[in-house]
């Protein structure tokens, strides 16, 4: 088969293709506006979790209004966050003049995760306090709808060929397009491309592959299991903020295995760790420590009630 009709994305062991995967959805005439698969994807996340968010509210006896306000206020802080902790953390500015200079160069990329939480988080604290709604009702509304924005805009990824692991030649092993990958030909290669991945390029099609570890597929299915799991554990909560405490402790386990899979990670300053692994461990054992002491105020609670 010639390179024309080569995949651009290739799961080989599970036997599935994806030929002529668009990065860019389309251009808009007259302005030369490209609408990126990256943020129809983010976009598609948010409108995907706001719809879960409304659903459990009304459910819930909550007031559709709050959470409106909360989302107008809440995507934009989460985005400043999401910018913020990518710039610090990903050594692509060195001074505040450089910071501004590429905050809003969204196009050429860089969103980090644990910064969009924050800014979220900063969010539900500012309306709770002036629609006077305990932080922690905002939190467990909203935590599971974080995780599905998180799982479809993880699909991102998937169209920019970014954000994947090493080399591997397991089960979900994915082969993407060398001359597709961003900084391939560059001499030496960036970061991201590992001297592993270069020593065990493929050659099918008459075409060139890297096969690496697709995380950013891991982490969506990890996500969504997460996800469901809360959403029916949520009406049997013990104590407000439990559901938050469980979706920061699930996901900081599954972001710090799954960062150490991947190769383009950011490194806290000079310590040579990887930035997301150190959030995702502090969040973890946070969430671990606030839930056994959310425990046994809970039991206390219970135990004088019953006297």
């Amino acid at each position: 088969m010639t390179p024309e009709y080569a995949p651009d994305i290739w799961f080989p062991h599970l036997g599935i293709s994806f030929r002529n995967v668009p990065t860019v959805l389309f251009t808009v005439p007259f302005i030369n506006v490209s609408i990126y698969m990256y943020a129809v994807c983010v976009v598609l996340g948010i409108v995907a979790a706001f719809g879960l968010g409304i659903w459990w509210v009304k459910r819930s006896g909550q007031k559709v209004d709050d959470y409106v306000d909360l989302m107008l206020l809440g995507v934009p802080l989460a985005l400043v966050g999401l910018r913020t902790h990518y710039l610090i953390f990903s050594e692509r500015v060195d001074s505040l003049a450089a910071f501004f200079s590429v905050f809003f160069s969204f196009r050429e990329g860089g969103l980090a995760i644990y910064g969009g939480i924050i800014g979220a988080a900063l969010a539900a604290l500012i309306i709770g306090l002036r629609k006077k709604i305990p932080f922690t009702t905002i939190a467990d509304t909203g935590a599971p709808c974080m995780l599905l924005g998180q799982v479809i805009g993880r699909f991102g990824n998937f169209f920019n060929r970014e954000a994947f692991g090493g080399y591997t030649d397991g089960l979900f092993a994915m082969r993407i397009r060398v001359d597709q990958v961003s900084g391939s030909f560059l001499s030496p290669p960036p970061r991201h491309i590992t001297a592993e991945m270069l020593e065990n390029i493929v050659y099918a099609y008459g075409t060139e592959y890297f096969q690496v570890h697709p995380t950013f597929f891991y982490e969506a299915a990890f996500n969504f299991l997460l996800m469901v799991a809360l959403l029916i554990y949520r009406p049997h909560k013990r104590f407000g903020g439990e559901i938050v405490l469980y979706y920061f402790l699930g996901y900081g386990i599954i972001r710090f295995f799954l960062e150490s899979l991947r190769t383009d990670q950011m490194i806290f300053f000079n310590t040579g760790l990887p930035t997301n692994q150190i959030m995702a461990a502090l969040f973890a054992v946070v969430s671990a420590a606030l839930l056994i002491a959310g425990y046994i105020h809970a039991s206390r609670t219970t135990r004088k009630g019953k006297k």
